[in-house]
């Protein structure tokens, strides 16, 4: 199974804290920094556990700028 891939705009100074969070869960997604200049973040969720993700970026979204983010194929670095 293939991991979901979601990509948020979040306040730059805060990729580090985001990053910690959502790894301190082993398993559950990881991060990748895509743009660090604009604050754009990939999040790679682990199959099932898109609902976990979800509560903890909601939670997160009290505290810090997250909001969903597209970006092209050719930005991503994907084929």
């Amino acid at each position: 199974m293939e991991t979901i891939k979601r990509y948020y705009r979040v306040d730059r100074s805060q990729i580090a804290y985001i990053r910690f969070t959502l790894e301190a869960y082993d398993g559950l997604a990881n991060v990748t920094t895509m743009d660090p200049f604009l604050g754009v973040i990939r999040l790679a969720i682990a199959p099932g556990c898109g609902p976990e993700v979800d509560a903890i970026i909601k939670d997160l979204k009290r505290e810090i700028l997250i909001e969903p983010a597209t970006l092209k194929k050719t930005e991503a670095g994907e084929r």
